[in-house]
């Protein structure tokens, strides 16, 4: 059952990329796999916040239980999108060996909970933690290709991004992490797996703090030069007025 929900799931996706393809002719093949991206990353977040905050059981308690019927079909439609995109990256190299590195982890972190039927629990966990700023990401490659990330509206994003990669993956992920490592009932492997995922998790943590730094200091400069072309033209004008007189 969990197989068959898996190739559902990749077909479901690449059908969708070839619906966005044939609906927007005019833009390449990464539009039509990003649009595939944003909509499995507002999917899958709603999915397994249902999954973890309401059906249950709470991961920080419950890491390496027996997999529900609602983990192994939100495992099951990730997984179907990872092979989909693993596959894009792969064909269209547009990945570096960190990102690719993040999908194999997650393909066969994904395997694994499903061949084994637990973990399900912390690993819908994981996935709820990892997905909450892809939407962000999307949204602000969007922005830039139809030249609206230099706004109010791309700082934001990017505001937002920051703040959830921050608190969310790294902070609420190293609590996860922890109860992961502590449990009795996780086997393994799948620690090992969560080893894998955390360090990956603080590599892009590291390139992000430098973006946001790179991001301020150049916001920074900009307004200092701006302030002081203010200042000059103030100067000039007083300047002007005092001869004037």
């Amino acid at each position: 059952e969990p197989l068959f929900e898996v190739i559902c799931s990749l077909i479901g996706w690449l059908c969708l990329y070839f619906l966005f393809g044939s609906t927007f002719t005019q833009r390449g093949p990464e539009w039509n796999c990003r649009l595939v991206t944003l909509s499995h990353g507002v999917l899958i977040v709603l999915l397994t916040a249902y999954v973890v905050f309401v059906d249950g059981p709470w991961p920080l308690t419950h890491a390496g239980t027996e997999n529900t019927e609602l983990q192994t079909f939100a495992l099951a439609v990730c997984l179907g999108y990872f092979f989909f995109d693993m596959g894009w990256c792969v064909c269209y190299r547009t990945e570096g060996p960190v990102m690719l590195a993040h999908h194999a982890v997650s393909i066969a972190g994904l395997l694994l909970t499903l061949q084994m039927g637990v973990s399900g629990c912390e690993v819908c966990g994981v996935i709820f933690g990892s997905e909450i700023t892809n939407p962000l990401l999307q949204t602000r490659w969007f922005l830039r290709q139809l030249g609206l990330y230099n706004s109010l509206l791309g700082d934001a994003v990017d505001l937002l991004f920051i703040f959830l990669f921050a608190t969310v993956r790294v902070g609420v992920g190293t609590v996860m992490f922890y109860c992961e490592l502590t449990s009795p009932r996780t086997l393994l492997i799948m620690k090992l797996g969560g080893v894998v995922m955390y360090a990956l998790a603080w590599v892009f943590m590291v390139d992000i703090a430098r973006f946001g730094y790179k991001k301020s200091r150049a916001k920074y400069e900009r307004w200092l030069e701006n302030h002081k072309l203010k200042e000059i033209n103030r100067q000039k004008v007083d300047g002007h007025s005092d001869k004037s007189e």
